[in-house]
């Protein structure tokens, strides 16, 4: 099993408690501050690998809860309570297996996909805008009404349309940087609560 290879407070407690990633931490934190994700529910994660946050779900749904877990490359999570999806969310084929895997409307959809970096930061911020927008469409299509959302995006002068976006989808919206997000990154994650449908 890969770790964390940052040697920050966050990859080392991640490594010691046996997470994949440091990121685990910013959704815990999240779904602490805003009850999220409780027992029994449906998470679908975008972007899952190496399985961060799929394990971090996996603790909050319980015995009866289920995850399903997509992205183009493997995850490194082993459950019976996780579905592999295997493929490119932009594409309908994806949305059409992550339906089939569901069997009805999901409970929440979290994202923490994020570009390969360029090192220009506006193109950098413009692909960031488009997966956030990528996987708040998906949620829209996939999501009971009532239903939440958590999605990553890099701040900068498309934020507000992002933001915006969550407030016309969702009856509360908020946008949350964890402890764990590095001081120097610029990713803000926008919450989204109470579907409209």
């Amino acid at each position: 099993m890969a770790g964390p290879r940052s040697d920050d407070r966050f990859a080392q407690r991640a490594r010691r408690e046996g997470y994949l990633s440091r990121a685990v931490y910013k959704l815990a934190d999240i779904c602490e501050e805003f009850t999220l994700i409780d027992e029994g529910e449906t998470v679908v994660d975008l972007g899952a690998s190496p399985g961060g946050w799929t394990q971090i779900a996996l603790e909050r749904v319980g015995e009866d809860g289920r995850v399903i877990a997509v992205d183009q490359q493997p995850i490194e999570v082993e459950d019976d309570r996780v579905t592999e999806v295997r493929g490119d969310i932009t594409e309908e084929s994806t949305v059409e297996a992550i339906r089939r895997a569901a069997g009805g409307p999901v409970d929440v959809v979290v994202s923490d996909m994020a570009p390969n970096l360029s090192g220009n930061y506006s193109m950098d911020h413009a692909r960031s805008v488009h997966l956030a927008q990528t996987a708040l469409d998906v949620a829209s299509q996939v999501l009971r009404p009532g239903g939440a959302t958590v999605v990553k995006v890099f701040q900068g002068d498309l934020f507000k349309d992002v933001y915006d976006e969550v407030g016309e989808a969702f009856a509360f919206h908020k946008g949350r940087k964890p402890e764990a997000s590095r001081d120097e990154s610029s990713e803000t994650y926008l919450i989204g609560d109470r579907f409209r449908g």
